[in-house]
């Protein structure tokens, strides 16, 4: 990880661990460079995933249309189905 600069978050691997053994859950964690939606596309192909849970930054009609969607794109193009997650704290009231 030091070799992009990425720092690794004791906490939350300590958290994937204890969760992942109450849970017999597998947690894969892997660094890929590059553009994230086809990045993401690739990883679920390489690493033969059965599902993939992903975050959206809940971004308004024209910056997804100006930047574009990676959670759209992932959701329509992945191998595999795909659950979107929005944070709640970009909810509009």
């Amino acid at each position: 990880m030091k070799k992009y600069s990425v720092q690794t978050d004791i906490e939350v691997l300590d958290m994937l661990d204890t969760a992942s053994r109450q849970k017999e859950v597998n947690f894969v964690t892997k660094l890929y460079w590059g553009d994230a939606r086809e990045k993401l596309c690739e990883a679920v192909e390489d690493l033969k995933l059965d599902s993939l849970v992903m975050g959206s930054r809940g971004l308004g009609t024209i910056q997804r249309i100006l930047m574009g969607s990676v959670s759209n794109y992932v959701l329509s193009t992945a191998a595999c189905p795909v659950t979107i997650v929005k944070d709640p704290s970009s909810r509009k009231n």
